[in-house]
């Protein structure tokens, strides 16, 4: 490690040193600077660059009695569709480009109160509701592989940012998949936390969200490293008075007896399971037989049902809460987006409305059964390998392959389980190299579960971040 640099250390190796006062905060953050400074600009990950302030924040660190806390000194990078105070929340909107935060959300708050220094805001699509990351604003931000595979979104640049090496730890959020599609797509590990764990709360916000987003959207982390979730997720997690329906439960819950068992699956329904996506799939199943689980085939309840029930609802209530806002502001890519995913998954009638939302209950409770047996489930999170950029501005097909067949995604998000993204193989395809993530679900408010699971596959599989470097060095 003493030959490393320092912007490549993860957040539990540089928090270690920095906590020993073998490495200056300022150190730990030029390091990140620099980096973000030498790639960003082939990436456009980071669309605003703060370095001068977290500069200035690292040496006020340096200078204090002690460190601050578990992420002291830690690099971060921020997605700006969350309040940072006198930061744009613009959520790659150009009618928003001046919309200054008046105060940070709880999840800024937490992080910064741990001794995390922010370093740039990351891109965003057009009101944080594509599968990719492209805006008016700011434009594309690519991907490190390389440009035959999209970053992902919505957290796209999140997922650009860590895996580059511009900071340790990467926030995001995710509603229907924005934190596992940036990390499936870069080759990082994520945990989309169940709901109300993370307390939410955009202080810029002039009305409440509709009840649906409330139940499915969540804040979170992409990282480098699953353990890098096991040190940061504890600080996100601190409770929030503005969160009226924050659950404040300890990160680690109780000790399972025996050997855990991992339900698996390769259910894709109509979806073709690519090669690459199965061989990823057998990889994480080896490794967690390997460390100690007991895998064994499942058949997931009702799973089409609940897709689709899912993505109905998600778009029923979409239309209704921001179709004003997304005519208004939203450019003509977007609008044609959004025409395609209403097309495709078409907004219930009012009374069809309530029922699906009186279903989600029974898909729970189905859900939480299986669980009871089986407290992790091993699925794919997309049928086939990640597509390119601009694909779910394709039309009919372009929306079935990015949002369409991705079946364990947004199903997640409607049940409030927790899940998982963890890179399981590296594919060498026709158009170029790219990472396979797989999803593991968890018992509900055990998301320390599902990070120790993704530790063992990661300790068999290995990291993808050097490999990438790698190739970086080399192009």
């Amino acid at each position: 490690m003493a030959d490393t640099p320092l912007w490549q250390l993860t957040a539990t190796e540089l928090s270690a040193l920095t906590r020993a006062g073998e490495v200056s905060a300022e150190d730990a953050v030029a390091a990140a600077v620099g980096r973000m400074q030498a790639t960003n600009p082939a990436l456009n990950a980071v669309v605003e660059d703060l370095s001068a302030a977290a500069l200035t924040r690292a040496r006020a660190l340096d200078a204090a009695e002690g460190p601050r806390g578990p992420l002291h000194g830690v690099p971060v990078t921020i997605k700006i569709n969350i309040d940072q105070k006198g930061h744009a929340t613009s959520n790659g909107l150009p009618g928003l480009k001046d919309y200054l935060a008046p105060e940070d959300a709880p999840l800024v708050r937490n992080l910064l109160e741990a001794g995390a220094v922010v370093i740039g805001r990351t891109n965003a699509p057009e009101f944080s509701f594509r599968v990719d990351t492209d805006n008016p604003l700011f434009g594309r931000t690519w991907n490190p592989w390389g440009r035959h595979v999209s970053a992902g979104g919505s957290s796209g640049g999140a997922g650009s940012a860590v895996m580059a090496g511009m900071g340790a730890l990467a926030q995001g959020n995710d509603i229907a998949g924005s934190l596992r599609y940036p990390a499936s797509a870069n080759g990082a590990v994520t945990v989309k936390p169940g709901l109300g764990r993370v307390p939410a709360w955009n202080p810029s916000q002039k009305a409440e969200r509709g009840m649906l987003a409330q139940a499915m959207s969540v804040q979170g982390l992409i990282t480098r490293s699953a353990r890098d979730l096991a040190l940061a997720m504890p600080v996100m997690i601190r409770p929030d008075p503005r969160d009226p329906f924050h659950v404040p439960l300890p990160w680690k819950g109780a000790a399972i007896e025996g050997p855990v068992k991992v339900g698996f699956t390769r259910e894709t329904l109509d979806f073709p399971l690519h090669p690459e996506v199965s061989a990823a799939l057998d990889q994480a199943r080896a490794a967690l037989e390997e460390a100690g689980y007991a895998v064994e085939e499942i058949t997931p309840p009702d799973l089409r049902a609940l897709a689709g029930t899912a993505l109905r609802a998600l778009m029923t209530e979409t239309q209704a809460m921001m179709g004003a806002d997304i005519q208004r502001l939203g450019s003509e890519t977007i609008k044609g987006i959004f025409a395609e995913y209403f097309a495709a998954f078409p907004p219930y009638e009012p009374d069809d409305y309530l029922r699906a939302i009186a279903a989600r209950t029974g898909f729970a409770r189905q859900w939480s059964l299986l669980l009871e047996d089986y407290p992790l489930v091993l699925t794919p999170f997309l049928p086939q390998p990640f597509f390119a950029a601009g694909r779910d501005a394709e039309g009919p097909e372009g929306v079935a392959e990015v949002m369409g067949s991705a079946i364990w995604s947004t199903s997640m998000n409607f049940l409030g389980l927790p899940a998982g993204n963890v890179p399981a193989g590296l594919a060498a395809l026709e158009a170029g190299t790219q990472p396979i993530g797989v999803q593991i679900v968890g018992r509900r408010w055990r998301e320390d579960l599902v990070v120790e699971a993704m530790v063992a596959i990661e300790a068999a599989v290995g990291p993808m971040a050097p490999r990438l470097w790698t190739r970086m060095e080399r192009d």
